[in-house]
């Protein structure tokens, strides 16, 4: 009798706790009979082990951070005060310039309230000495490169030719009185400057073809010829010319201002990449140069090389950044974005498009720490940085290829950004000299044979 109340106490303390609500709402979806009848032919080990299952409440999955750096270059290779400057240009990038690029990039415009901001964190010739430039590695360059592309090309690149073609140009061939009036200006990006070398018939086979040309007539140069896709060449206050001198058949660099009689400019429009990089056709007809404009130590295409050395590290990690930006791009979209019920980072063939893509974009970011290694050692040569913009601009293709496709029709969206990454690859895979040229630099390197028409 006493084991028929216990057990008629204990059905009663069970009835009193059951949430009617709740069961009727589990009915609705299950089976409960089949259900119990489970649950009752479970031994005591296995009734055990589900109710510690049932009591552990549900913890929040926490993800690993969005990171492109899987090896942790950053982290490793800079003193602390270059990895602030990082972070700090980081910082800046994702508040001032991510929210608005989309913006302009669509309508092909400049967003020039960002020059004197830009000015403000003190990055423009970062590598030079003197001249009220910050004097820092190559390699802390090469990593800011990196910073900018990753969140747009375009900025990117209207820095790479302020701060690396034509203050470059000035830096290591113009004489002092050149630097001592151009740099500091231009340094904080109160003077502007464009580069002009390519030309609209000419290309990449600027070394020995070049077709525009000056003329020495006294003491003035007279300059006639055309130039194409030069970045910044809209609104620049200077732009560095680079022509072939009639009389001794040598190329020879031009500071030609703003409003010079015989300069004229004329907008590139219509273009499918860099929409924000103000490109323009730069047309010279008897414009006058005094001598005093002529880059003093520019006498040959050697010369020119030199500049185009030093800037073309600086594309490698353009490169670099757009992959990086495109792969992080990509891999939050993944984590958020749900499929039959799931994100859809968590099916195998999205895992396997996200981990080619970090292979690529790591292999790249291992060679240009490197590349940028032998710029700060003095061991830089023409193939190396030709090999870094030859095998970075191609994975970048592939990388942003594959970023597009996990995103399915979104990818080609401009509010997920990877389509504009996917439409800047491509000005990054021909600008400073395309794969093919840049090839047959690293090819001539190796063999000991000129396979150059």
């Amino acid at each position: 009798m006493a084991s028929i109340f216990s057990s008629l106490k204990t059905a009663y303390t069970l009835f009193k706790s059951v949430d009617f609500a709740k069961l009727d709402a589990l009915s609705k979806k299950v089976d409960i009979t089949k259900i119990v009848d489970s649950v009752a032919g479970l031994d005591d080990a296995q009734l055990q082990g589900l109710m510690k299952m049932v009591a552990i409440p549900a913890k929040k999955r926490e993800l690993p951070p969005v990171e492109g750096d899987f090896y942790h270059l950053g982290d490793e290779a800079l003193k602390e005060e270059d990895r602030e400057l990082q972070l700090k240009v980081r910082a800046f990038l994702e508040k001032e310039v991510k929210p608005i690029v989309n913006h302009y990039w669509l309508r092909a415009e400049f967003p020039f309230e960002l020059i004197p901001k830009i000015a403000e964190l003190n990055i423009c010739g970062l590598t030079y000495q003197g001249y009220g430039c910050p004097n820092k590695s190559n390699l802390m360059e090469g990593f800011l490169a990196m910073e900018m592309a990753r969140i747009d090309t375009s900025i990117s690149t209207f820095f790479g030719v302020q701060s690396g073609l034509a203050m470059g140009s000035i830096y290591l061939l113009g004489s002092e009185a050149q630097k001592a009036q151009w740099l500091p200006s231009m340094q904080q990006l109160k003077t502007l400057g464009a580069f002009g070398l390519t030309e609209p018939e000419v290309g990449s086979g600027v070394a020995g073809g070049l077709t525009t040309t000056a003329k020495r007539q006294g003491s003035k140069w007279v300059l006639n010829g055309q130039k194409k896709w030069i970045g910044n060449a809209t609104f620049a206050d200077v732009t560095i010319i680079w022509a072939r001198d009639v009389d001794d058949n040598e190329v020879k660099g031009f500071l030609v201002k703003k409003g010079t009689k015989g300069f004229a400019v004329e907008k590139m429009m219509d273009k499918m990449a860099l929409r924000i990089v103000q490109n323009g056709l730069i047309t010279l007809t008897g414009c006058e140069i005094g001598e005093e404009d002529r880059l003093q130590n520019a006498n040959s295409f050697k010369d020119t090389a030199k500049v185009l050395k030093m800037t073309r590290a600086g594309v490698a990690w353009q490169a670099v950044g757009c992959a990086r930006g495109a792969y992080e791009s990509a891999l939050h979209y993944t984590r958020t974005r749900k499929q039959f019920g799931k994100p859809i980072a968590s099916y195998q063939l999205i895992q396997n498009h996200l981990v080619e893509m970090l292979s690529n974009l790591t292999a790249m970011q291992t060679l240009c720490f490197r590349l940028s290694q032998l710029q700060d050692q003095g061991l830089l040569t023409d193939e190396h940085a030709s090999l870094a913009k030859v095998f970075c601009s191609m994975r970048t293709r592939d990388v942003v290829s594959r970023a597009r496709e996990v995103m399915g029709g979104n990818g080609i969206l401009l509010e997920y950004d990877v389509a504009r990454f996917v439409a800047d690859a491509e000005a990054i895979y021909s600008y400073e000299g395309t794969k093919e040229i840049n090839t047959l630099i690293v090819g001539r390197a190796i063999t000991g044979f000129s396979a150059f028409v």
